[in-house]
């Protein structure tokens, strides 16, 4: 009498395991670091977008700036720009303004001294600087490296993710990173 058994056998169950194990372990370390990349790549267009709404804000705000984000997001509130009409269109995304961790990245903002005497038609909150930083949440793990911008509209990194070097009126200390192209 033969047996006609159908299935696998403890060593076939074995070998798959295997396999997928080392798969499993080629395949992980890849994907870490595409989302640090992808952390990475966020920040730094979350950066270049408040670079923009800050300089077309300038543009509005009789060639200032502003420290306070939220007029960025909602300018013709009545306490930002006096003449700006309400429903014309915003500077920033009200997620950048808000400063909390996004994508791996603490985010920090810094900008100058309110200017005064201010023209009339200008935000009372106006600067004439300002800085924004970004570091990552858990260094290695939501990213690598260290980033911030200014005014002038420069972005650098710091690569051992350290928060990078400010100067007092504020700008990027550029001898504490390094510009990114």
């Amino acid at each position: 009498m033969t047996r006609n058994e159908s299935g696998f056998t403890l060593i076939e169950l074995l070998i798959v395991v295997a396999i997928i194990g080392i798969i499993a372990a080629i395949a992980i370390p890849s994907l870490l670091r595409a989302r640090v990349s992808a952390n990475e790549a966020a920040t730094v267009g979350d950066m270049r977008t408040l670079i923009s709404g800050q300089a077309a804000y300038q543009s509005s705000n009789s060639g200032f700036y502003d420290g306070d984000l939220t007029c960025l997001v909602a300018p013709g509130n009545g306490a930002c720009i006096p003449s700006y009409p309400t429903n014309a269109p915003t500077f920033i995304d009200s997620q950048i303004a808000s400063l909390t961790a996004k994508s791996g990245y603490s985010r920090s903002w810094l900008p100058g001294l309110v200017l005064a005497p201010l023209p009339a038609y200008a935000s009372p909150t106006s600067i004439g600087a300002y800085v924004y930083v970004a570091t990552p949440v858990s260094i290695g793990q939501t990213g690598v490296r260290g980033f911030g911008a200014d005014f002038s509209g420069l972005i650098c990194y710091t690569p051992s993710g350290a928060a990078v070097g400010v100067t007092p009126d504020p700008g990027l200390d550029i001898n504490t990173c390094t510009p990114l192209q």
